[in-house]
């Protein structure tokens, strides 16, 4: 695989749109704060090992979410070229922000530690209220990836690569979030995106090398020593 390109970004596609939205839902699953107190200052003081690794788990689900949204714009190639990269790249530009804010989290953590809540609540809310981290890391790329996944993903099913429950699921999922608060019903929340997102990932996997080429030029007729020599 990795001498060959075209099986190569065939394979990390489908790896990553399987493996990204996983890591999403096991994060919400070790997440102190989905368990106990909705104040993450105090449920990352009661298990800072788990605010951890949920941290890093969003982190690089967000950040692996965004290459793999890279394999969904290359399935827009041959229908809906435009709509498709427009999207894709809300989408990608949006996922690698969002993880930005994660760096919040230690911060949550320390305010926690030497402040009571309310104080430290405060303190966090002046922080990230400031015009910086509002327009350069909260608004509006973090909408760029919520609401850039779904439509791409409509794009996608437009194009005839998925069913139409994937880009439905989808946003079922990532839009319901808004719906409730952060917590134990989260979890199916971003569950969901896990089966839609990974269905599209499975079918890549299971295409041959020669079908994956054959996006690289659109409309056009592609023998098989293409995905040899097409970069």
């Amino acid at each position: 695989m990795l001498s060959d390109h075209i099986s190569f970004r065939r394979t990390v596609s489908g790896i990553l749109l399987i493996l990204a939205p996983l890591l999403q839902a096991v994060a919400v699953m070790v997440d102190p704060g989905t368990w106990g107190d909705d104040r993450e200052t105090v449920s990352f003081g009661d298990n800072p090992a788990l605010a951890q690794v949920q941290s890093v788990l969003y982190h690089w689900s967000w950040i692996l979410l965004a290459i793999g949204a890279l394999g969904l714009i290359h399935l827009t190639r041959r229908s809906h070229f435009r709509s498709g990269h427009i999207l894709g790249a809300i989408t990608v530009v949006g996922y690698i922000n969002a993880s930005g804010l994660l760096l919040t989290d230690p911060v949550e953590w320390w305010l926690g530690q030497h402040y009571p809540p309310e104080r430290a609540q405060q303190i966090l809310e002046e922080m990230m209220g400031l015009p910086g981290p509002t327009f350069g890391f909260q608004m509006p790329w973090m909408f760029m990836a919520i609401l850039g996944l779904p439509l791409l993903l409509v794009v996608v099913w437009r194009a005839g690569h998925a069913p139409w429950w994937v880009p439905l699921v989808t946003a079922a999922g990532y839009l319901g979030t808004f719906a409730v608060p952060y917590g134990p019903a989260t979890v199916p929340m971003w569950t969901a995106p896990v089966v839609a997102i990974g269905w599209i990932g499975v079918r890549i996997l299971r295409m041959s090398d020669e079908a994956w080429a054959s996006f690289y030029a659109p409309g056009r007729t592609t023998p098989a020593s293409y995905a040899k020599t097409t970069a």
